[in-house]
């Protein structure tokens, strides 16, 4: 029974979670929920590359945070430095899923992805 709760639950998850990346109805009809943009961990590195180039270059978006000294600065790999600014981007945007596609390498996900002292922006 435990694997079936947890298996049902993790189904449950993975939908919500494609839904909201699809900018289905969840995504559309709740703009009050708590969500955050995260890079796709299978995304290329020039893609991640251009996502936080892109981001970085966009009015108000403060890139610090990812750069030596900053708060997400550790670890050191271009899908947390990218989710870290692709999130900023997505909050700053409006929270619509279409503004965590970036070429289909950002993934709209419902819990948040902060970790030890790197705070996602939630606005």
């Amino acid at each position: 029974m435990a694997n079936f709760t947890l298996s049902f639950s993790l189904l449950c998850f993975t939908v919500l979670l494609f839904s909201f990346n699809r900018g289905g109805i969840l995504a559309q009809d709740v703009p009050f929920a708590k969500t955050w943009c995260v890079a796709k961990p299978s995304a290329a590195d020039v893609d991640l590359e251009n996502n936080i180039e892109f981001a970085c270059n966009q009015v108000g978006i403060d890139c610090s945070i990812i750069q030596e000294g900053g708060q997400c600065y550790y670890p050191t790999s271009l899908v947390n430095h990218a989710s870290v600014v692709m999130n900023l981007y997505f909050q700053k945007a409006g929270r619509s899923a279409f503004n965590c596609d970036f070429s289909e390498t950002g993934l709209v996900a419902v819990t948040d992805p902060s970790y030890e002292g790197c705070l996602y922006t939630f606005v």
